[in-house]
């Protein structure tokens, strides 16, 4: 049982309409139970501050409902969608881009409606990758899950599945194995979790991961940067190495998005820029994520990185490295 702070308290009674509270049991006890800034706790029980909009926020701040050609289903780049399954999460992220629909009912998993989404994707001869999203498309039962799955299979062009989820970080229990007998009848399937910081990477999650991992699923991970919660150089390298041990490719750190009430969370860009300098040369490649913004009002993901080229001289190029250091590359057929 938390024992709730005066905001937190605040939040709580004055939720109403907006994203609900929601957190499985397993992942409540994680939690610390009487400090409101321990890391975890603050991803997902509500402060005073979500009820604070600042300039440049907005409900939709990522344009999705404008590229949304059938309800549920968002179509921004010329291969790929991203279909929205159903609204309920088992736990709701505080920082949640879609909290003005996810745990609302607003999007209902019916097969009327996933049909339809599926006729235009069959329709859409250019997309080749869908990604299954929502809420939390784990949480969908096996039966529901695999009837999804094969009617996506069915589909000639489609060519990759993907899944996003956090569940191997909020309820890893629900890896089982029929789960992974259902989602390994369907490869190329790839899978796009969402581990936030080191203290999620626990016994249980290490195995759900590993039951995914051998069933051939390729495991990428995508975190958002939060204020105070996981933006330094030492936590995000301690979850990138976590996340290797567990078979779980560090992929992208986002900027957090500016939905309403998120100024609480998000760092400056120049904070994002920092780490990535911290972790280039100074850990393995493949513990190195992308640091992207998903451009507001539709305009995709945006990498960003820190400049390493210092300029030119003549034919050679300056470039600076890890250790800060400049070196001198010949860059002779530039012609």
């Amino acid at each position: 049982m938390l024992t709730l702070s005066d905001l937190e308290r605040a939040a709580v009674e004055k939720i109403q309409s907006r994203l609900p509270v929601g957190i499985t049991p397993y992942f409540m006890s994680l939690l610390s139970k009487d400090d409101p800034n321990d890391a975890l706790r603050r991803t997902v029980v509500p402060t005073a501050a979500e009820f604070t909009q600042t300039p440049g926020e907005a409900d939709d701040p990522l344009g999705e409902d404008g590229q949304s050609p059938v309800p549920g289903l968002v179509h921004r780049y010329p291969d790929r969608v991203l279909l929205l399954v159903l609204d309920f999460c088992s736990t709701y992220c505080r920082y949640c881009t879609r909290s003005r629909v996810v745990g609302h009912g607003a999007i209902y998993p019916s097969r009327s409606r996933l049909e339809r989404a599926i006729d235009y994707i069959r329709s859409a001869t250019s997309v080749r990758d869908v990604l299954i999203s929502g809420g939390d498309p784990l949480t969908l039962n096996d039966e529901r899950l695999n009837w999804l799955l094969s009617r996506l299979r069915e589909i000639p062009h489609v060519e990759i599945i993907r899944i996003g989820t956090k569940i191997p970080a909020v309820l890893p229990q629900r890896i089982t194995p029929n789960l992974v007998r259902v989602l390994r009848r369907y490869h190329p399937l790839w899978m796009s979790l969402h581990f936030t910081h080191p203290a999620e990477c626990t016994p249980e999650a290490y195995r759900a991961c590993e039951r995914l991992a051998n069933a051939g699923i390729p495991l990428g991970s995508q975190t958002v940067l939060l204020k105070g919660i996981n933006d330094s150089v030492e936590t995000m390298k301690a979850l990138c190495h976590h996340l290797l041990r567990m078979r779980v490719r560090p992929y992208y750190i986002y900027q957090c998005d500016p939905i309403t009430g998120s100024s609480h969370f998000r760092t400056s860009v120049e904070k994002g820029l920092e780490i990535i300098r911290g972790l280039r040369g100074f850990t393995t490649g493949y513990a190195v994520p992308t640091y992207v913004i998903d451009a507001p009002g539709g305009g995709g993901k945006i990498p960003l990185m820190p400049n390493y080229i210092e300029g030119r001289e003549g034919d050679e190029l300056l470039l600076r490295n890890y250790c800060d250091q400049v070196y001198r590359y010949p860059d002779v057929g530039r012609g």
